[in-house]
């Protein structure tokens, strides 16, 4: 039998890690460069990609380390959490447009919004956990339905953006500012986190 709450908390648990609200400011270039329909296009094949990849890390988990990659999650945490780090310095120093250097001008777009901006290791984390939580099927569902969630969002906050930035420019301009402050925290916060996690499961080993 389904249990309701557990999937609502599993649906927040990678909603909150791929956390639209922050990431459209990552994409502040593609926002203000596309119209809403290229725009909604680029995310539903970014969004196509990111639930394969977390779906096959919800079906398989450790397996995909350990047997594929011949590797501890661990390092993976390490090695993502460093990232993480150099992507909030950047934001610390050069604001949200460092984002857009670090994607680079890229002619595949929905590759380049579906990795590192959908699937980062938090997410890939995530995904492992509600695979372990949930039968396959309904894993996929889980998956599904927060990466649907989150491009819903996306969508919606581009069209706020195109009714009010043409009236307050200054306000957006004010929001994205802040906000990418806030991300750099946010980001910043979760790097050290996953260094220290796998560092610490590092140790245990020994």
């Amino acid at each position: 039998m389904l249990n309701v709450d557990e999937l609502i908390q599993s649906v927040a648990l990678l909603l909150v890690l791929i956390n639209p609200l922050l990431l459209i400011v990552y994409l502040t270039d593609m926002v203000q460069k596309l119209p809403l329909v290229k725009f909604s296009q680029v995310l539903v094949r970014a969004g196509f990609i990111a639930t394969l990849v977390f779906c096959c890390f919800a079906i398989l988990g450790d397996i995909i380390f350990v047997s594929i990659l011949q590797a501890d999650f661990a390092s993976f945490q390490i090695f993502g959490g460093i990232v993480f780090f150099l992507i909030g310095l950047q934001f610390v120093f050069h604001g949200p447009t460092a984002l857009e250097i670090l994607r680079g001008e890229s002619q595949h777009l929905a590759g380049a919004v579906a990795m590192p901006v959908l699937i980062g290791p938090g997410s890939i984390s995530a995904s492992m956990v509600i695979g372990k939580r949930h039968e396959p099927l309904i894993a996929c569902l889980v998956v599904l339905v927060a990466v649907a969630i989150s491009l819903l969002a996306l969508s919606a906050l581009k069209l706020l953006h195109d009714h009010v930035r043409p009236r307050n420019e200054a306000l957006i301009q004010r929001y994205i500012e802040i906000a990418g402050r806030v991300m750099a925290l946010y980001v910043g916060t979760i790097a050290v986190d996953m260094v220290m996690r796998g560092l610490t499961a590092w140790v245990e080993k020994f």
